[in-house]
This record gives C-alpha cells, structure tokens and sequence, in this order.
C-alpha cells in the first residue's frame, strides 16, 4: 500500500467529560450495591466505571485516515478517486447537514461533540451514497489530504 502525499489519521475521541460521567457510573453501581458490603460495593465501583469506560471509549474510537488512494473513515473504505468536491462545513452548516439538509442515503460518520465538519460527494455512479458526512476536528487538513491524494493517484 502506498502512502499519500499529505498523510492525515484523526481519531474521534470521546470528550474528558464521558470519563468523568465513566466514574459517575461506577459510583452508582457501588451505591447499588453497598448494602452487600465493602467488597461488593468495591467492585460495583470498579465494575461500573471500567464497563462504562468501554463504551464510552468503543464509541469514540473511530478513525478517518487518508492511506494511499483510498480515504478510511470508520468502517468504510473509499478510493479517492470515487469522490468529488469537498466541502467544510462551519457548525452552523454542520448542524444543518445532520439535521434537515441529511439524505438517507448519505454514509455520516458522525460525532455530535465535533462541532465540524467535511462534505465530500461521491462521483462514482455505482454508488448510491451522494456524499459523505464526517465529523473532524481539523476539516481545512482533511480536504487538502483528500485533494493531494487524488492528485498524486492521477499523476
């Protein structure tokens, strides 16, 4: 596999306030189940946080990469050459595409703490999505690393 000219890897990460809500969890978990006792209660509260730790993290634990000729976004795996103009969505605009601007058909990869956005339509005729919806942190690098990497596929 050939990597891009303009590498780009972001992973969408659960915000700091998911861990704490994490621990919060557990407490509750050890309120439940402090009338067994200490070590019931010990390990409701170890119990809690590491389940709710899992979760919060197994959710915020996408990827969106641009590897070689191909653009990787969670599960999904898109040739650049599949995909058309992009476009970087400001918050307000991004609120406006997940909400009433959405189509069903559209793949979104979507975080509601990442406030920003990219648009990227798809050109390939075979396929049914009209665009991609991906929520980052850095919209301006991910477009340039998508526009280089199509450059340097056709060159």
């Amino acid at each position: 596999m050939q990597l891009s000219a303009t590498p780009y890897e972001e992973r969408l990460t659960a915000p700091r306030s998911w861990w704490f809500i994490s621990f919060l969890v557990g407490v509750s978990f050890a309120l439940i189940l402090l009338p067994f006792g200490t070590l019931p209660m010990l390990g409701g509260l170890v119990g809690g946080t590491a389940a709710a730790a899992v979760v919060a993290s197994s959710y915020g634990s996408p990827r969106i990469r641009v590897v070689g000729d191909s653009l990787i976004a969670g599960e999904a795996k898109i040739p650049v050459s599949a995909l058309g103009p992009s476009e970087v969505l400001d918050p307000e605009e991004a609120r406006a595409w997940r909400t009433y601007k959405a189509d069903v058909r559209a793949f979104l990869l979507l975080r509601s703490y990442i406030p920003r956005a990219l648009r990227v339509e798809v050109t390939d005729p075979e396929d049914p999505t009209p665009y991609l919806y991906l929520s980052t942190r850095e919209p301006e690098a991910l477009a340039a690393a998508i526009e280089a990497a199509k450059s340097s596929t056709k060159a």
